[in-house]
C-alpha cells in the first residue's frame, strides 16, 4: 500500500499527509474486528459478532465480543448464551481448566437455567479429555495403575447430569462415557487388589476386590476379581468361603 504514494518529489506538508494516511491504512489492515466494538451496539448484535467469530475459529475475537457483551448487558439472554459458548471455546482451545471453571461459574450464577445440563456435560468431557495427557500418551503410561482423579471427577459429573437431567440430549453420550470410565476405575481398583495379593496381604486384596464388585457392577474385571477373592481365601485356608465364591463364578461366568 505504500508503493502507490510516491513522496520523493512532493512538498513536505503533502509528504506528511501521505505518510499519515499510509500509517492509518496499515493499522486498519492489521486491526482485529474486536477493535471496532461500538458503544451503541445492543446485546444481540454483540452476541452475533462473537458467534460469527467463534464459528470462523477466531476464538480470541469471540472472547473479546463476549466479554464486552457480558460487561454491558450481564443479565441478558444473549450474555448467558455467550457464557455457554465461552465454555466451548476454552474446551476447543485446549484449556480444560478454564472450560471447567467457566462451567462451574455458569452453574453457580444460573442454577435454574434450562441449559445447565450443557455446562455439566462440557465439564464432564473436559475431565474426560484431561484424563490422559500428552506425556502419558508419549510414554505409554499404564492408566490402570495411576490414581485416576480426573476419571473419578468425569464419572461423578456425568452421573450428576444423568441424575438431574435424565432426558437431556447429552444423556446418551454421558452414559456411554460413564461405561468407559467405570471400566477404567474398576481396572485401577483391581490393580490395587493385585498389589495386596502379590504381597501376601490377602485380607486387603479381598476387601478391595469386594468393594470393586459392589461399586462397578458389569465391569470386565469382575470375573478376575472373583478369582482373586477365591485364591485369597484359599491362601488363608478358608476353603468354605473359597467354594462359595467358586459357585458364584459358575453361576455367572
Amino acid at each position: 500500500m505504500f508503493s502507490k504514494c510516491n513522496i520523493t518529489h512532493m512538498p513536505r506538508a503533502v509528504k506528511n499527509i501521505c505518510l499519515i494516511i499510509s500509517i492509518i491504512l496499515f493499522l486498519s489492515a492489521c486491526a482485529t474486528r474486536r477493535d471496532f466494538i461500538l458503544p451503541g451496539e445492543g446485546p444481540e448484535v454483540l452476541y452475533q459478532m462473537g458467534y460469527d467469530a467463534m464459528v470462523e475459529g477466531d476464538f480470541q475475537d469471540a472472547i473479546a465480543y463476549y466479554r464486552a457483551l457480558q460487561g454491558r448487558f450481564p443479565f441478558s439472554t444473549a450474555a448467558r448464551q455467550s457464557q455457554l459458548d465461552t465454555i466451548y471455546i476454552h474446551f476447543r482451545s485446549g484449556d480444560r481448566e478454564l472450560a471447567i471453571s467457566s462451567s462451574e461459574g455458569f452453574e453457580s450464577e444460573n442454577p435454574t437455567h434450562p441449559r445447565v445440563d450443557y455446562a455439566l456435560y462440557m465439564r464432564g468431557i473436559s475431565y474426560f479429555d484431561r484424563e490422559r495427557d500428552w506425556l502419558e500418551r508419549r510414554f505409554n503410561v499404564d492408566l490402570n495403575v495411576r490414581p485416576p482423579r480426573d476419571t473419578m471427577l468425569a464419572f461423578s459429573t456425568f452421573q450428576e447430569l444423568l441424575r438431574r437431567y435424565p432426558n437431556s440430549p447429552y444423556a446418551s453420550d454421558s452414559r456411554n462415557r460413564m461405561i468407559f470410565l467405570r471400566d477404567r476405575l474398576a481396572a485401577y481398583e483391581k490393580s490395587i487388589a493385585d498389589f495386596y495379593y502379590d504381597r501376601g496381604a490377602y485380607v486387603g486384596a479381598i476387601n478391595r476386590a469386594n468393594a470393586l464388585i459392589e461399586r462397578y457392577p458389569g465391569a470386565p474385571v469382575i470375573e478376575d476379581s472373583l478369582l482373586l477373592i477365591q485364591n485369597s481365601y484359599l491362601a488363608l485356608g478358608l476353603n468354605d468361603e473359597a467354594n462359595a465364591v467358586n459357585r458364584i463364578l459358575d453361576l455367572n461366568f
